[in-house]
């Protein structure tokens, strides 16, 4: 879809380059000023997203702290089996 955008500012330019005055220069000027804008935020924005991660595969923080917790816990279960009473190092 963002390619329209640099058709539209290439036919604004080209629209410019035949016009014989000058309000309409500024207009269609302006105008491919935009589209161009328009065209770099929308291939600004396909590129990140193609990089982004799945949001639905991140660790939300109540889960990551009740695996910190398990993780603890079998850090002690282990330190009470081989007998060791000082805590572990973190």
């Amino acid at each position: 879809m963002h390619w329209l955008y640099l058709l539209l500012a290439l036919g604004a330019l080209m629209l410019a380059l035949t016009t014989h005055s000058a309000g309409l220069l500024a207009l269609w000027l302006l105008m491919m000023a935009g589209f161009l804008l328009a065209w770099v935020v929308g291939w600004y924005r396909e590129r990140i997203g193609q990089g982004s991660r799945d949001e639905g595969a991140m660790v939300d923080p109540a889960e990551l702290l009740r695996l910190r917790q398990l993780a603890e816990a079998r850090r002690r279960e282990a330190a009470a089996r081989r007998g060791d009473d000082s805590p572990p190092a973190p």
